[in-house]
């Protein structure tokens, strides 16, 4: 049994967080402003270099430089977005006329569909390894079922069958494709082989290959997810079928959701329009030569971009989950009010965060077995995910600093939890001066975070140079005020933490 949250009162007065958000809302738009005018400043050499596009409001040019945006956004016109939309027309319909027919129909139609986009071969490439899973789980061993999903895995990585499967397109972003699906479907392959060994669905072998095929080819998270277990798919799905939601609840909540969407879409737009910060990360002589603040704005726009675009690439799949019944993950938080490396894990692909706890952290022992086995935990969840993502170096890097943030901040958390330091800084320390405490400790994990993130968005030259104009040589000038306003906006981070949900 839970307990209902009770939201605390702030230790904090009005004005102060109010002068917090100020600082924070200020400090965002005058960065992002000074980004646009280092943009607008050096197009000409940007479109020349790196080829900026004709945006689409007149006079702005587009910087397309974002691989899995212009990926996904070209998918999208040429087949998926209309296949997703069949998708959730044939959901409806099949639950109000046939709803115990709901699930066959919808896997038939999305076998169908990604059959024609990856082709007959790339879909026999999936089947291949789900029979392979399949079979493997039937044995009931764990640690097998994770060696031969982790070998499946690795195939992608394979030289001499990438030049097979790439001669199987006309063009790379199909075989790319392929390459996400295989890995995405990784998922759940490894999801359903340890759901059977600790507890295998009823009906017998047939009715379980069924459930497995249906949880494989779901299309709405398919391609990219966001990620649900077996057994979440298969529960829910099998809930759904005994529900019929009225039409006037689901037309206003696809109208709502799909404003919100479009609205992210268009910010997304609208932030590579009149920021070039893609092209200009990928220029190492345009990174030397940033101002201060443009810096700042680099950084802030470059993890905000990220964000706004997984609310558009999990929004639209999440809300088509809904219809069917599913409850999928909640979608990425602001990371703006990130104020910690373990806050971000949890709060920003949440069905990842679940999927490697699991999983990965909970039956490796996690937090149950001591410090030793928390942190043989925490880095085998971490490295499984480097090794997901495919494991090259600038990924090697941004795993090590999120694991070491993690562990950091737990020993930290365990520290003040102690008695005896606790019973210290509760009798010497005001809630306010606590709270300003905890500000300034995650101003710096924040700090440590955004360059992680900057790791992972734009490679290890990135963060290389990011470290060493501000840390280094702007240790006096640059970091001071950056940690101040990271500070601010940790303050906003904790302020919202604080409210009811």
């Amino acid at each position: 049994m839970t307990s209902e949250f009770k939201p605390q009162p702030s230790p904090l007065s009005w004005p102060e967080i109010f002068v917090y958000w100020v600082l924070s809302l200020g400090s965002h738009l005058y960065s992002f402003y000074q980004l646009h005018k280092f943009s607008k400043e050096h197009e000409a050499g940007l479109q020349r270099e790196l080829q900026l596009e004709n945006g689409f409001f007149k006079g702005f040019k587009r910087d397309s430089s974002d691989f899995e945006w212009s990926f996904w956004t070209e998918w999208a016109k040429k087949s998926l977005l209309w296949t997703l939309v069949v998708h959730g027309i044939l959901s409806r319909l099949t639950t109000i006329f046939y709803p115990k027919l709901k699930v066959f129909a919808l896997t038939v139609y999305d076998f169908l569909a990604a059959t024609n986009v990856l082709g007959y071969k790339g879909v026999a490439v999936l089947l291949l390894h789900l029979s392979v899973a399949f079979s493997v789980a039937q044995l009931r061993k764990p640690a097998l079922a994770w060696i031969t999903n982790l070998l499946l895995l690795s195939t992608i990585h394979i030289q001499s069958l990438q030049d097979i499967q790439r001669g199987w397109y006309s063009t790379e972003e199909e075989y790319y494709l392929l390459l996400f699906s295989v890995a995405v479907c990784g998922l759940r392959f490894i999801s359903f082989s340890l759901e059977h060994c600790w507890s295998p669905l009823e009906g017998g072998p047939a009715a379980q290959l069924c459930w497995l095929f249906s949880y494989t080819f779901y299309h709405p998270f398919f391609y990219n997810g966001p990620i649900i277990t077996f057994k979440a798919y298969a529960e829910q799905m099998r809930r759904s079928a005994e529900e019929n939601n009225s039409e006037k609840s689901v037309l206003s909540f696809v109208l709502a959701r799909s404003g919100r969407i479009i609205l992210w879409w268009c910010l997304a737009e609208y932030m590579i329009h009149v920021m070039y910060m893609h092209s200009i990360h990928s220029n190492e002589t345009y990174l030397q030569i940033l101002p201060p603040w443009a810096l700042g704005g680099l950084a802030l726009a470059l993890v905000q971009f990220f964000y706004v675009k997984y609310l558009v690439l999990f929004g639209f799949p999440s809300m088509l989950a809904t219809l069917d019944g599913l409850v999928p993950p909640k979608l990425p938080r602001c990371v703006s009010i990130m104020h910690s490396f373990t806050g971000m894990w949890r709060h920003f692909d949440e069905g990842l965060y679940r999927w490697l706890i699991r999983y990965i952290y909970v039956p490796l022992g996690g937090s149950r077995h001591g410090l030793l086995y928390k942190v043989l935990s925490t880095g085998l969840a971490f490295g499984f995910v480097c090794f997901w993502h495919g494991g090259l170096d600038y990924l090697r890097y941004w795993a090590l600093m999120n694991c070491a943030g993690v562990l950091v901040e737990n020993g930290i958390k365990y520290l003040f939890a102690s008695p005896c330091l606790r019973s210290i800084v509760e009798q010497n320390l005001s809630l306010a001066t606590q709270r300003r405490c905890t500000a300034l400790l995650c101003a710096l994990s924040t700090a440590m975070l955004i360059l992680s993130n900057l790791v992972f968005l734009g490679g290890i030259h990135v963060g290389r140079i990011f470290w060493k104009r501000v840390f280094i040589q702007g240790w006096s000038t640059i970091a001071p005020p950056m940690i101040a306003f990271l500070y601010c906006f940790a303050q906003v981070g904790l302020e919202q933490a604080s409210l009811p949900p």
